[in-house]
């Protein structure tokens, strides 16, 4: 009788299994491995399957045997991420604003797919898409897949910069304007994603939201420019100091505080951050920062227990910035 088409593949599925159905917690005998195998068409007998197994192990799988004459059997003990690593990368995916609903969950079943499926079953349970805030930017991928592409090979991009309308839409700017700038890099900052990139016209860096790009173009042959600011550029810092990276005037300031408050500075400005004890109720600390109305609306959060107390020009700023919001009550 002549063997099937997949009897050479025998080793392979073998392997495809135990990686599907195995883990510590689920073992398969040679038994089941036998009746799995004849479903695929291939026969196999208990001596081959020990010795496919021992030619695993010894390519390096690490295939654990379990002497039990009620439920032993084999399961494969490592793979390249642990289950509590999938999970992770789940919560990463999912929470992730810059990837829409559509993506996310095409790369979670992707990552499901790195565990065994019982291990995968305990990934669907933490999965919680459907309402989470996420991008309409289905080009996503490719649009970070052209910016590595444009700053590996050194060369500019241009794009439409989108924004939202009244009925929903992503729709482009300035009348469709053709924005042309030389990335550099890409950073996350407050669940987004952001191209940081020197524009021409402006001979300055600025930042965009790479899921409000439309229309990329890689400009084949046309160099980066803004070499010589990037050199002493800090992207790290600049994120930081740009408050959900809107940009303003940069000032270093001084803020008095209620100690309670000390761990939002931390999470805020790092160890880094130039902390002064005052007395028993309070620090200031002193840091450098873009002025912004998004750096203000973070003030007014922390309430009575902070203060802005210098530069001099700042708090009048910060005054007027309160008086005009409370003018609309």
């Amino acid at each position: 009788m002549p063997k099937s088409t997949n009897q050479k593949l025998k080793l392979l599925y073998i392997l495809k299994i135990l990686s599907e159905q195995t883990d510590e917690d689920h073992l398969i005998s040679v038994k089941q491995l036998i009746e799995e195998l004849e479903k695929l068409d291939i026969k196999a007998e208990r001596k081959s399957i020990y010795d496919d197994i021992n030619q695993l192990i010894d390519f390096g799988y690490d295939i654990i045997s379990v002497k039990s004459r009620v439920n032993g059997g084999y399961y494969l003990a490592s793979r390249d991420f642990e289950l509590a690593e999938l999970k992770i990368l789940v919560e990463v995916v999912q929470s992730s604003k810059f990837i829409t609903l559509k993506k996310s969950r095409e790369l979670i079943a992707k990552i499901e797919t790195l565990a065994s499926k019982a291990e995968a079953k305990q990934l669907q349970r933490q999965v919680y898409v459907a309402n989470r805030i996420k991008t309409a930017n289905e080009s996503i991928y490719y649009i970070v897949d052209d910016i590595h592409r444009a700053i590996q090979n050194n060369e500019q991009i241009s794009f439409q910069y989108l924004e939202w309308n009244m009925e929903k839409e992503l729709v482009p700017r300035h009348d469709g304007k053709q924005y042309v700038i030389s990335p550099w890099a890409l950073t996350c900052k407050d669940d987004n994603y952001y191209l940081i990139a020197h524009d021409k016209e402006e001979d300055k860096i600025k930042h965009f939201r790479v899921d409000k790009m439309g229309s990329i173009k890689v400009l084949t042959g046309v160099k980066r420019e803004g070499a010589a600011l990037f050199e002493r550029f800090d992207i790290a810092d600049y994120a930081n100091k740009t408050f959900s990276m809107y940009g303003g005037k940069e000032e270093t300031v001084t803020l008095l505080l209620r100690n309670h408050l000390i761990g939002v500075v931390m999470d805020r400005f790092g160890k880094e951050a130039a902390i002064r004890k005052r007395d028993d109720e309070y620090f200031s600390v002193r840091v450098t920062l873009a002025v912004s109305g998004q750096f203000f609306g973070w003030l007014t959060g922390l309430g009575d227990g902070a203060k802005l107390i210098a530069p001099e020009e700042t708090v009048e700023q910060y005054k007027r910035h309160l008086q005009e919001i409370l003018h609309n009550y």
